[in-house]
């Protein structure tokens, strides 16, 4: 029987993401519905939902959009050929991609620009690496697993260079690092690591979840890489875990012969959905919930120019019309 909870610090929300939720929002405020937004702005159907229901309306080419109306661009990125289109159709652009990874896209520019050739370690058709893969597409290769780095073929090694998605196991990130490093001894990575802080502090924690918790609960949507990956990392460390929606999703059946359960959220979820969670193991037993903290988060990120220069022109007329008055 469940006696104790250990949740996640940190967990849920990374400051992309948050950012990214806040800009929809913004922008609906602004511009009034409807806001179109190129694929799920971040990866949680619960989010998704709720901005449906307050007016935005998600498509999956910016080709859907009217002529003129607003799109955001979603957290993942998109690719120097989606923007081109997006500015062909006179579409109000507002950019919510993560500010980490446009760093990655920077980075691939000016590699590129070098004359390197770019590795690229990520998932083959996750959003993130198709906008990465569109900034030099001619010059990057992508590699999945340590198994492709080591078949991998290249033409000229001469400047070799190699980037990250923002949202992989650091781990198996690490290993496939080694591989290239290993069998191309000239190739060079980013002045800082791509996996971002967010990515690293919840795999972090949940590997310790892992160590005291016989059960481990990741609250995340499917489509999530990051929440798939806390799985990867908890199951690493011997103990079950799943992926769950919400506590709708849970089988009590795992809770046999259990008595301390982990929760955690990939970064993607809204902290709401933990409560859930907890209370449906409260509901089952346990009396008690304690926080396991192995980072604390300061990082905050601007909204974009966009919705600033609007939100100062807004303020300007309010201004304006006070003095009037």
């Amino acid at each position: 029987m469940v006696k104790k909870v250990l949740l996640a610090a940190p967990r849920g929300y990374c400051a992309g993401v948050d950012r990214a939720v806040e800009v929809v929002r913004r922008a609906l405020s602004h511009f009034g519905s409807p806001v179109y937004v190129r694929k799920q702005i971040v990866h949680n159907l619960h989010v998704v939902s709720e901005l449906e229901r307050e007016g935005a309306v998600f498509v999956e080419s910016e080709l859907e959009v009217p002529r003129g109306e607003t799109v955001v661009f979603s957290a993942h990125g998109v690719s120097p050929a989606v923007r081109a289109s997006a500015t062909a159709r006179g579409l109000r652009v507002i950019d919510a991609t993560c500010p980490l990874v446009t760093k990655v896209h920077a980075e691939a520019l000016r590699f590129a620009r070098a004359g390197y050739r770019i590795v690229l370690i990520g998932h083959a058709e996750h959003e993130e690496v198709e906008g990465t893969l569109g900034e030099a597409p001619d010059s990057t290769t992508l590699v999945e697993t340590v198994e492709e780095a080591e078949r991998l073929e290249l033409d000229d090694v001469g400047k070799l260079a190699y980037l990250t998605q923002t949202t992989l196991s650091v781990d198996d990130t690490q290993e496939i690092i080694d591989v290239l490093e290993r069998r191309f001894p000239t190739i060079v990575g980013p002045a800082r690591e791509d996996i971002c802080y967010a990515t690293a502090n919840r795999q972090r924690a949940v590997k310790q979840l892992a160590r005291d918790a016989q059960l481990v609960l990741v609250v995340g949507s499917t489509n999530s890489s990051n929440s798939r990956r806390l799985v990867e990392a908890a199951e690493g460390c011997g103990a079950s875990s799943y992926l769950i929606e919400d506590e709708t999703a849970i089988d009590p059946r795992w809770l046999t012969n259990v008595e301390t359960v982990g929760v955690t959220a990939g970064a993607s979820a809204p902290e709401r959905l933990v409560e859930r969670v907890c209370a449906w193991l409260r509901e089952r037993g346990a009396t008690e919930v304690e926080e396991l903290t192995v980072a604390l988060e300061t990082v905050t990120f601007a909204q974009p120019a966009e919705l600033r220069r609007v939100t100062a022109r807004g303020r300007s007329k309010t201004t304006s019309a006070a003095t009037a008055a």
